[in-house]
């Protein structure tokens, strides 16, 4: 089962991963890189759309309003970002006014909802965890934006510490102690040349007892969750970035903690 992938910057729309298979049913993440002054433009047809604008500046609009210019980062580890929410069953133009890279996530769905542009002030900053398991979270798109399926948002490594750790999964539809999310991770390094790593596993007891993969991550590098827990960790001297992308049927993130190392998060 290949659960890392790459993107190759190449100029227009890159579509990473689609639904289908044994890996996601939601989810579509792709990347559109412009040059000033380029145009691309989309039918969202039966997907929700959210665009997270990773660098430079555009102008977005549907068929109903216009944003823009907005953005302004040189890069994703220069500031909190700007995004678009887009709804099924509409249009988006989005046109340059510098170079240009955004961070394209689907989801399909049936709700209907409005568009929406969230600037830095709204997206939430969250300082997690203790010691070397320190990052920043920040939650671009989540219950206080209406949408069916998407939750959207960024996480910053320091240089040799680990996120989503303790150790955490999403894979069983069973609330209020777990919701079942698929999820994607796009990850960028500072310097480019670094290297981060992640362990996808289940617990020893499950019927998955087998699955046990570490996955190296390098810039641009693209990895799925279809199950299991799966914590992050960036090289010393290196900050790791990474998008995150979670979809499902009961939009709500309930993460369960791998109780063998949930101590950890106690201390």
């Amino acid at each position: 089962m290949d659960l890392r992938f790459n993107y190759e910057p190449k100029p227009g729309y890159t579509k990473v991963l689609f639904p289908g298979g044994e890996l996601l049913d939601y989810i579509e993440f792709g990347i559109i890189k412009l040059s000033q002054g380029e145009q691309y433009s989309e039918n969202t047809e039966d997907n929700e759309v959210v665009l997270v604008i990773l660098k430079g500046k555009c102008v977005i609009s549907t068929n109903t309003i216009k944003w823009g210019p907005i953005g302004g980062r040189k890069d994703v580890f220069s500031g909190k970002a700007y995004a678009a929410y887009i709804p099924r069953q509409n249009r988006y133009d989005i046109t340059a006014t510098t170079d240009l890279e955004v961070a394209v996530c689907k989801g399909r769905t049936d709700f209907i909802g409005e568009p929406v542009v969230i600037t830095p002030d709204k997206v939430k900053v969250r300082h997690v965890g203790n010691r070397v398991w320190t990052r920043n979270v920040y939650d671009i798109v989540d219950e206080r934006t209406p949408a069916g399926c998407l939750l959207v948002g960024e996480t910053i490594n320091p240089p040799g510490n680990w996120s989503s750790f303790p150790p955490h999964k999403h894979d069983i539809e069973n609330p209020p102690e777990e919701t079942k999310l698929e999820e994607v991770y796009f990850f960028k390094i500072q310097p480019e040349e670094g290297f981060g790593m992640q362990r996808l596993y289940t617990a020893p007891d499950s019927k998955d007892e087998g699955f046990d993969e570490a996955l190296v991550l390098k810039n641009n590098t693209v990895t799925v969750m279809p199950k299991g827990y799966h914590p992050v960790c960036a090289a010393p001297g290196y900050s790791v970035y990474y998008l995150w992308i979670l979809a499902g049927k009961n939009r709500k993130l309930i993460p369960k903690e791998d109780p063998q190392h949930s101590w950890i998060g106690k201390k």
